[in-house]
């Protein structure tokens, strides 16, 4: 009975639903990948014998890999997203849409450069060019994620303002206010999210000067912050 009550638990059902996306288990894999980025870092900070530091970085860099494999293909996603942005006329807010064209253009030519940098970083052919390719990768990955801050900031922005000039002693009044408290509450999030991914490229790209300690610990919150949204769409 208590295996039966385990097998069939709705949180069971939930799991094999949250891992069953390919989202679900590449937020999965990013966690673990920038945790142990972070872990790693701190064993060595503390002098740990580098036996123990090895797996961390083993994990680090084949989950990386698999990720990688994973997002072959998916630019394809940003590209025609892209271009809904761009046919989307009737968008309520232009600085939106704009924001929303760059930043998948951004994602967008980002997975093409990183893609394009596979068989080097699989280790099937050597490319020359494969670090200029990266690097590249990481500035298109910077742009799109500045547009979806930017984004992030503006839509905050606006529900302040919208927020100010509700009547809260009408009924309906409240009804909205709690309703753009949530998208308030959401925007918060994805701006977190964002900002901690910021530091990737920008670290990558010698904008700032972090090391792997932040970073790692920087995607590790936006990996989980990931994971929870991926598993509450998934319910």
């Amino acid at each position: 009975m208590t295996a039966d009550a385990l097998i069939y638990h709705p949180t069971v059902s939930h799991y094999l639903r949250f891992v069953a996306t390919t989202v679900g288990r590449d937020k999965l894999l990013r966690t673990l990948q920038y945790f142990s980025r972070f872990y790693a870092w701190y064993l060595f900070r503390t002098n740990t014998p580098p036996r123990l530091i090895a797996p961390f970085e083993a994990i680090k860099k084949q989950f990386a890999l698999t990720r990688k494999t994973l997002r072959l293909g998916k630019n394809v996603e940003h590209f025609k997203a892209a271009a809904s942005a761009m046919d989307d006329t009737k968008a309520k807010d232009e600085f939106l849409r704009y924001c929303a064209i760059g930043r998948q253009l951004g994602y967008a030519m980002y997975l093409t450069l990183d893609m394009a940098t596979y068989v080097d970083t699989a280790g099937i052919w050597k490319l020359e060019s494969a670090k200029r390719l990266q690097k590249e990768a990481y500035r298109a990955w910077f742009v799109g994620l500045l547009f979806n801050a930017i984004a992030g900031a503006y839509t905050l922005w606006g529900l302040r303002q919208s927020e100010a000039e509700i009547d809260k002693a009408d009924g309906e009044g409240v009804v909205e206010s709690k309703r753009l408290r949530r998208e308030r509450a959401a925007a918060n999030v994805q701006l977190i999210s964002d900002l901690c991914d910021l530091t990737i490229p920008s670290s990558a790209l010698g904008y700032v000067n972090l090391d792997d300690g932040i970073v790692g610990l920087a995607g590790t919150v936006s990996s989980l912050i990931g994971v929870w949204g991926t598993w509450n769409k998934t319910a």
